[in-house]
């Protein structure tokens, strides 16, 4: 997947121009981005302060651990299964 070259922290700036009273149509000309990433970051983005961003990028990662430590668990346990019922 392309990395934006915008950091979240700049997205959070641009987003709060727009809240500010700049149209839309002339943030997306000043910035060179379509009108769908803008709308795409405002779902995404929209009423986080810079602070959020960053404890929200935290979030994801600690989250993406997990999955992953459930999977191997998950998988550990399934093999210990296996090995079991073939015993018996």
């Amino acid at each position: 997947m392309r990395r934006s070259k915008y950091s979240e922290t700049q997205i959070v700036q641009i987003l709060k121009e727009q809240q500010a009273g700049v149209r839309v149509d002339e943030i997306v000309r000043k910035y060179g981005i379509s009108a769908a990433t803008f709308f795409k970051w405002k779902n995404r983005y929209g009423g986080l302060d810079a602070s959020d961003v960053k404890r929200m990028r935290e979030l994801e990662s600690e989250n993406l651990q997990l999955k992953r430590l459930y999977s191997d668990m998950a998988l550990e346990n399934r093999a210990l299964k296996d090995l079991l019922t073939k015993k018996l």
